[in-house]
C-alpha cells in the first residue's frame, strides 16, 4: 500500500485518497478545436517513471494536491498544495 504525504495531514494510507490524473495536463480554452477537446479528454500517456498527478484527499482533509511519483517503482518523491494562477 503507498503512503501518500498530504501537505495538510501527513502521511496517509492510500486508501484515504482519490487519484485524478495527470497534473502536467493543461485544460484547452473553451474557443479551441473539437481535435484539442478530444485530446485533452481522451488521450493520455503512460508515463513510465517520475510523473506529477492530481490528488483528493477524500478520506481527510478533502483538499486536492500534487504528488510526484514514480509510476513504476511507486515511491512517492513529493507532494505540495496546488498552485494558483
Amino acid at each position: 500500500m503507498l503512503l501518500i504525504p498530504c501537505p495538510w495531514c501527513g502521511k496517509r494510507a492510500q486508501t484515504e485518497f482519490t487519484y485524478r490524473g495527470d497534473a502536467t495536463v493543461e485544460r484547452p480554452d473553451l474557443t479551441d478545436s473539437d481535435s484539442q477537446w478530444y485530446d485533452y479528454v481522451y488521450t493520455r500517456d503512460n508515463p513510465r517513471g517520475e510523473h506529477t498527478e492530481w490528488w483528493h484527499h477524500t478520506g481527510g482533509c478533502r483538499k486536492w494536491f500534487k504528488v510526484r511519483r514514480n509510476t513504476w517503482t511507486h515511491e512517492v518523491i513529493s507532494s505540495e498544495p496546488p498552485v494558483q494562477d
